[in-house]
């Protein structure tokens, strides 16, 4: 745990902003970075990044969403490309929970592939290599499946939500 601590603590202010962002109040972002380090002594022993910096934000992000998502109502966007846009702005969004269902009921239109990979990108921090190795597609087939599922899902919300 020492030497966890050693190697999250020149993490810890940026990860304090990236978590403020999501939730707005200082007490909250504290409360979660310190969860995201408890977190991280169980994650470590299953992952092995290979970009800490990079596995680490996104497993903070995940864990932010996640916390969110079992509020009511959470701040996240419309689609997971407003939740990527959401991280460099200071603009929340409102979502009701008609939408996450538009949102959970787009993400099971997906194809089979797309859907397990944006899954496994997006709600387990998993990297490609990471997604080739448990769902055993090519390292070039997860970037698409997560690129055109992205696409797909935006769609779908955009054609449900005048519906």
């Amino acid at each position: 745990m020492e030497v966890l601590g050693q190697i999250y603590q020149p993490y810890m202010e940026v990860l304090f902003a990236r978590c403020y962002k999501f939730f707005r109040t200082e007490e909250d972002a504290r409360d979660t970075v310190m969860e995201l380090f408890e977190k991280l002594n169980v994650e470590l022993k299953i992952h092995e990044p290979q970009n800490f910096k990079a596995w680490l934000y996104s497993v903070a992000r995940n864990h932010c969403l996640m916390k969110l998502r079992q509020r009511m109502p959470i701040e996240i966007g419309k689609s997971l490309e407003d939740l990527e846009e959401k991280d460099e702005s200071d603009t929340g969004y409102r979502v009701s929970d008609v939408q996450l269902d538009r949102l959970t009921a787009c993400l099971n239109r997906l194809p089979d592939n797309q859907r397990r990979s944006i899954s496994l990108f997006y709600l387990e921090g998993k990297c490609y290599r990471e997604i080739a190795e448990v769902t055993g597609f090519d390292i070039s087939k997860v970037k698409s499946y997560i690129q055109n599922g992205k696409r797909n899902l935006k769609n779908c919300l955009e054609r449900n939500e005048n519906a």
